[in-house]
């Protein structure tokens, strides 16, 4: 049973990160016989919201991950699961729920300088947090908020997609859809798969319209012993009109009202001027 809830514990820790892989083929190796059990997570929703503060684009993320563990039904029930998730640079506002539960986390990467998890964008922080008493089922949601980074330019985010712990013979397939709602004008909006610094492919999307927001939905399917697309990465560019409306709307009334207040007023000297004259 001990080896049991270890192996749970080790592949848990795996949760969106690749930096731990090196535990499992460990702990695998050393224990020949023991039985890992299977996770699967054959949907993902991620949910960005893209809005201008204070002239910086900043994305807020909702996370939700329905999990299911497909052996050792049962033995989890009352065992305490590490998790481990990587965060952007300056991220803030981080939240992490198990079902309707508020959980508290920690700075991994603080505690432990060298757990840095590679981005085709650059190396990020993780956090660390427990889930207890978990089931055969359970559901992960996490906020987090960061400033976008800038690229000559434009724009962009990434989304680490690391699905690989949840494909199996038993779960062949995940589907992770990304909404993602732009609260700002934009122009030249394109989407990325990437597995390396280097190599960006380009991927489909959908754009639709809610008034002045701009809405683009992606979809992600994996499957098992198929090749994997990598991350996604969301890059536009900015169209200034808005910004240019909130401050050179007032500013020109403000012009045109001081340009006719002198034109009446010299108007009006100059016809009491010309009274005078035709008085004398």
């Amino acid at each position: 049973m001990q080896k049991k809830k270890f192996a749970i514990i080790i592949i848990i820790v795996l949760f969106i990160s690749t930096v731990l892989g090196l535990q499992l083929d460990s702990f695998a190796s050393a224990n020949p016989d023991s039985s890992i059990p299977a996770l699967s997570m054959p949907v993902e929703y991620v949910n960005y919201t893209i809005s201008r503060i204070n002239g910086t684009f900043w994305a807020k993320i909702d996370g939700n991950y329905p999990i299911y563990i497909l052996s050792q039904s049962g033995c989890a029930s009352s065992v305490e699961l590490p998790m481990v998730y990587p965060m952007p640079p300056q991220t803030t506002n981080i939240h992490v729920w198990l079902g309707d539960q508020e959980l508290s986390w920690s700075n991994y990467t603080q505690s432990n300088p060298h757990a840095l998890h590679h981005t085709a964008i650059g190396d990020w922080w993780m956090i660390n947090s427990v889930l207890s008493n978990v089931s055969d089922f359970f559901v992960i949601k996490i906020h987090y908020e960061h400033p976008l980074e800038t690229v000559n330019g434009s724009y962009l985010f990434l989304y680490d997609l690391n699905i690989s712990p949840y494909l199996s013979p038993q779960s062949t397939k995940s589907t992770a859809y990304f909404t993602i709602r732009i609260e700002s004008n934009t122009a030249d909006l394109y989407a990325y798969t990437t597995e390396t610094d280097t190599k960006w492919n380009p991927i489909d999307f959908t754009i639709t319209r809610e008034g002045s927001i701009e809405i683009a939905a992606i979809q992600m399917r994996s499957e098992y012993d198929e090749p994997l697309f990598g991350d996604l990465v969301v890059v536009f560019s900015s169209e200034q009109v808005e910004e240019f409306n909130l401050w050179i709307i007032p500013v020109a009334v403000d012009v045109v009202l001081i340009i006719l207040l002198i034109y009446v007023k010299r108007k009006t000297i100059l016809s009491a001027l010309s009274s005078r004259k035709t008085s004398k």
